[in-house]
């Protein structure tokens, strides 16, 4: 049986998919045995306070005037040589090039050739997608993915197009996300109450709001459903909904949109939905539709990304081409309007979920990789 290691681990904090992965994967990599240490500016959402094995030391980001913007990726390099040297880290696994992976790079330059850890850097995105196109950060980007040790990517759809826009020709591993869900804290029935739901179908979003999320194109297709009666959207929003809420207005949807803020135990209101419903114009995953399934909640979705890895159509979800408004709505009043099909969707959905994006079949890849760089 491979040894524990000493895995640091480096996320955004703040609520989106890879920090949530990230915090998942440390939790997970602690109840397995490994000894794992955050390094951030924040502790990650959704990271246990307390818990055998996981660890967080926070990165102090100071406001001199002598820069005219606050520097992050020095002082996080210095902490992770600081961490990486105190606790013998044998991995450093980055979640995004920039400034992550940039980061353990210098850190790993700091700490003499016998306590340097491999470097193991993650992509889940916009390295790629947005960033990757920039002379201004391209460059970066493939210098920290040609000195990692292993670079990782959440699909196959990143994977080709990392390839293509940044011109890699590493060996990339695809590591799909995963969800392990937490025993809801209510029951199905609670919760909806709470909500005020009597017979309505559920659709449920949940995401972080940014601009790629295209919530103008989820409540335009939200409007169209008929008869209104008989759904209500929630929304598990990770920032502040406010600058989306004239446009409920303008569309006549008060009666129809319930928001929660920051929502930390998802669990309660996945087991509540009947249909999840994203319009994202680019994922490239998707792991609100993941948890989604998981509660044998099926979904819909533009055919964007990597979201068909996820979803396989007609079977555990649906995928109808990008912006085809109508489309997409006619798809969600035909499942609000057939339970069965409903539920033979969910039950595929679960399966999928368990069969292919499941902790137990997800982590194990990640230490494997882990040891392989370890050399054993």
């Amino acid at each position: 049986m491979p040894r524990p290691l000493k895995i640091g681990i480096t996320c955004y904090p703040s609520v989106g998919g890879s920090g949530i992965l990230a915090s998942a994967l440390g939790e997970e990599l602690a109840r397995r045995g490994d000894e794992v240490h955050f390094i951030a500016y924040e502790r990650p959402f959704r990271l246990p306070a307390e818990a055998p094995r996981l660890f967080f030391h926070p990165v102090v980001i100071n406001d001199y005037e002598l820069f005219k913007y606050p520097d992050y990726t020095l002082p996080l390099s210095v902490k992770m040589a600081e961490v990486t040297r105190d606790y013998k880290l044998d991995v450093l696994h980055v979640h995004y090039a920039v400034p992550h992976a940039t980061a353990a790079i210098l850190a790993r330059d700091m700490l003499p050739l016998g306590l340097q850890p491999r470097l193991v850097t993650t992509l889940h995105g916009t390295d790629t997608t947005l960033l990757g196109r920039d002379p201004g950060f391209a460059p970066a980007i493939r210098h920290a993915l040609a000195i990692s040790d292993a670079v990782t990517t959440v699909s196959e759809y990143l994977r080709r197009e990392t390839q293509q826009i940044l011109g890699v020709t590493r060996p990339i591993d695809v590591i799909y996300n995963f969800f392990e869900p937490r025993p809801p804290r209510r029951s199905r029935e609670e919760t909806r109450r709470e909500l005020g739901l009597r017979d309505e179908a559920m659709l449920l979003h949940a995401s972080n709001l940014r601009s790629p999320k295209r919530i103008d194109l989820l409540l335009e297709t939200v409007a169209r459903l008929r008869p209104r009666g008989a759904f209500k959207l929630v929304i598990l929003a990770g920032a502040s909904f406010a600058p989306f809420e004239s446009e409920v207005r303008r569309l006549g949807l008060q009666d129809h949109v319930i928001v929660r803020d920051k929502v930390n135990h998802i669990e309660d209101y996945l087991q509540a939905a009947d249909l999840g419903l994203f319009t994202s114009e680019l994922e490239t995953f998707g792991l609100s539709i993941l948890e989604a399934m998981t509660f044998a909640c099926p979904s819909l979705a533009w055919r964007v990304g990597g979201i068909p890895e996820v979803i396989e159509h007609g079977v555990s979800g649906i995928l109808v081409p990008f912006g085809d408004i109508p489309a997409l709505a006619a798809s969600v009043e035909n499942l609000v309007a057939d339970p069965t099909r409903r539920h033979e969707m969910g039950l595929a959905a679960q399966r999928r979920a368990r069969e292919l994006f499941s902790a137990d079949v997800i982590v194990p890849r990640y230490q494997s990789l882990y040891h392989r760089v370890c050399g054993g």
